[in-house]
C-alpha cells in the first residue's frame, strides 16, 4: 500500500473523458475508486459544475453512500456530519455534503470545522463543490476530482494544485461535453432504427463517437441537414424523466438526460464527419461529430496533446 501511494504522490494529474450516459459514469467512476482511493484517505475533494455528473460518479466511486442532496430531490436532514458523534467507533465511515447546497443553511466555518474533525477521527468526507469551503478549511483534499469535459484526477501536495485551478479548467470545458450530448441525441434520434442509445460509445475531444458492428446506410449529409434544422430552431431542451429528454416536442430515449445544454442553439458550429472510418483495432465502423468550425484533415491526430493548452490552462 505505501509503494502505491508513492506512485500516486508521483502523479500530477490524470486525465478521462467524462462520460455522457448515467451508467458509463457509474462505472468510471467505480474504475477511479479502484486505481486512485486509498483507505488512508480522509478528505475527497469534487468540484463541477450543475449537471456535469457529480452525484453519478460519486455513486460508482462509493456505492451504497447516502448523498445528502440526492438527485430524486431528497435531502437529508438534519445533515449527518453536523449532528452524529464522529468520534462514536459505531458512527459511519464515510460521510458527503454539497457544500454550494449546505452554505445556504449553515455557516461555512462550522461545515469546515465540522470536516476537519470527521478527518481527524478517521473518517472519510466527500465533499461537491470543494473550491469553496477550501479557504476556510486551510488544507487541501487528499484526493480531487474535477468534472467537466474531462475529468481531472490528482492528489496535491503543499505545492498545489489549488481548487480553484481545477475548478477554473472544469466550469469552462463543460459546455462542450453538454452540446456534444445533446448533439448526440439529435443523430441518434434522426437516425431512427438505426442507431440505439444503449449501443456502443467512444469518445474524441470536443465530440462524440458513436460505433456501429455494420456500416450504417444513413446518408451522413441528410443527417447533418435535418440536425442543423433542429439547431437552428433553437428547440428547448429538459429533463422528462430518468431514460427520456425532451427537444421542443420531440420526446427522446438517453442515456444521461439531465446533462445536456438548455436549448439546441446554444450548440456551436459543428461538423458530422462525411464517411464512416472503421477502427483497424475493434472492426467498430464510427460516426463522429465534433464541435467547432474545424474540419480535421488528419482525424488520427483529433485527441493529440497540445502542451500550450495544458500549460496555459487555469
Amino acid at each position: 500500500m505505501a509503494y502505491s501511494r508513492q506512485m500516486q504522490d508521483s502523479n500530477l494529474y490524470s486525465f478521462y473523458f467524462a462520460p455522457r450516459g448515467n451508467r458509463r459514469m457509474a462505472d468510471l467512476g467505480m474504475q477511479l475508486s479502484q486505481m486512485y482511493l486509498s483507505p488512508f484517505d480522509h478528505i475527497i475533494g469534487i468540484i463541477g459544475d450543475a449537471g456535469a455528473g457529480k452525484s453519478l460518479l460519486i455513486k460508482g466511486m462509493f456505492p451504497g453512500l447516502d448523498l445528502t442532496n440526492d438527485d430524486e430531490g431528497v435531502n437529508v436532514r438534519p445533515l449527518p456530519l453536523l449532528h452524529e458523534d464522529l468520534s462514536d467507533p459505531f458512527s459511519p465511515h464515510t460521510y458527503h455534503l454539497d457544500i454550494r447546497f449546505e452554505s445556504a443553511f449553515t455557516q461555512m466555518h462550522m461545515l469546515a470545522e465540522a470536516i476537519l474533525e470527521a478527518a481527524r477521527c478517521g473518517k472519510m468526507v466527500i465533499v461537491e463543490h470543494f473550491e469553496l469551503i477550501y479557504p476556510f478549511l486551510n488544507r487541501n483534499a487528499d484526493l480531487l476530482v474535477g468534472i467537466g469535459e474531462e475529468i481531472i484526477i490528482t492528489r496535491p501536495n503543499m505545492f498545489g494544485p489549488l481548487p480553484a485551478n481545477i475548478a477554473n479548467i472544469v466550469h469552462k470545458s463543460v459546455r462542450y461535453r453538454k452540446m456534444a450530448h445533446t448533439l448526440e441525441d439529435l443523430c441518434v434520434y434522426f437516425m431512427g432504427e438505426e442507431a440505439a442509445q444503449d449501443g456502443p460509445r467512444s469518445d474524441v475531444r470536443h465530440g462524440f463517437v458513436l460505433l456501429f458492428e455494420e456500416k450504417p446506410s444513413t446518408d451522413l449529409y441528410e443527417l447533418e441537414k435535418k440536425v442543423r434544422e433542429a439547431v437552428e430552431q433553437d428547440l428547448p431542451v429538459s429533463y422528462y424523466d430518468e431514460n427520456h429528454v425532451q427537444m421542443g416536442d420531440y420526446i427522446m430515449e438517453c442515456l444521461g438526460p439531465r446533462m445536456h445544454i438548455s436549448s439546441t442553439g446554444k450548440i456551436e458550429d459543428f461538423t458530422l464527419l462525411k464517411k464512416y472510418p472503421q477502427d483497424p483495432a475493434t472492426g467498430y465502423y464510427m460516426l463522429v461529430g465534433l464541435i467547432g468550425k474545424h474540419c480535421p484533415e488528419d482525424i488520427r491526430n483529433l485527441n493529440r496533446i497540445d502542451l500550450n493548452r495544458q500549460l496555459h490552462r487555469g
